[in-house]
């Protein structure tokens, strides 16, 4: 049986999502597409400038790719809600990142208002995917508005710090009906194979790829990881254990 990705009744192959934002030069990102083997890629609507192919950054991006416009800049659900409707009239599709943040410290979203913002958009037809701090009765309220995958946080976003909310993260995975996406702060190939370990349906990773020495070669080492760290939670992991079991046993050689 193949193992898919469903958002929003679309099949992907990738459990692995990508961003446009912060490379040193947007001629990078087709490379990266082709190495992360991604379908889905990421990107804020102010990189859409149709006057200009060097600035436009859809001028790099497959026509074949799956665009996830996200609400950057939004500090509401009004706002947000705007940005995703000019997304659709512009042509970048149905699929929406609702990313509301009103904390500019240390950018973390607004779960209120995020709510607010997938329940209109579900509503109107939307494939919405909601950025959210680690929060479980949010996150079923988000499934409950309409939300076709939930983003809960790993870490601040752009820290790189790996998945420091692994504990809520878990519980928002066990204990939800739609796929779950771990979204910001992952750093390296590991935390993302850790994610997938966990349960997680799929990663989006950006700074990681973006800000790295080679960021052709480490799309290929994050789409290595997802997949290893998928192939291992569908094997199911063996069991944690406190103390030290043989995996020979210690009798039955060299006694008389």
């Amino acid at each position: 049986m193949e193992d898919k990705l469903i958002l929003g009744g679309v099949e992907f192959n990738s459990r692995l999502l990508t961003g446009t934002g912060k490379f040193a030069s947007k001629s990078l990102i087709p490379g990266m597409i082709e190495a992360s083997q991604c379908e889905i890629i990421t990107m804020a609507l102010r990189r859409v400038d149709k006057t200009s192919r060097d600035e436009n950054v859809l001028s790099y991006i497959p026509k074949e790719m799956t665009l996830l416009p996200n609400t950057s800049g939004a500090r509401n659900a009004e706002e947000a809600v705007k940005i995703a409707r000019i997304a659709r009239a512009a042509g970048c599709g149905d699929f929406i990142k609702i990313e509301i943040i009103t904390d500019m410290k240390y950018l973390m979203p607004d779960n209120e208002e995020t709510i607010k913002a997938t329940k209109i958009l579900a509503d109107e037809g939307f494939k919405v995917l909601p950025y959210m701090m680690p929060d479980l009765i949010a996150a079923k309220k988000l499934e409950e508005a309409g939300a076709a995958a939930v983003m809960p946080l790993g870490s601040p976003i752009g820290s790189n710090k790996g998945i420091q909310t692994r504990d809520i993260v878990k519980l928002i995975i066990e204990n939800s009906n739609v796929p779950i996406i771990v979204d910001a702060g992952i750093g390296r190939p590991s935390h993302a194979a850790e994610a997938m370990e966990m349960g997680a349906d799929a990663v989006l990773v950006n700074s990681a790829i973006a800000c790295s020495a080679d960021p052709v070669k480490m799309a290929a080492a994050f789409r290595k990881a997802v997949e290893a760290g998928r192939e291992a939670y569908l094997a199911e992991l063996a069991e944690e254990q406190d103390t030290a079991y043989a995996s020979s046993p210690f009798t039955g050689f060299l006694e008389a």
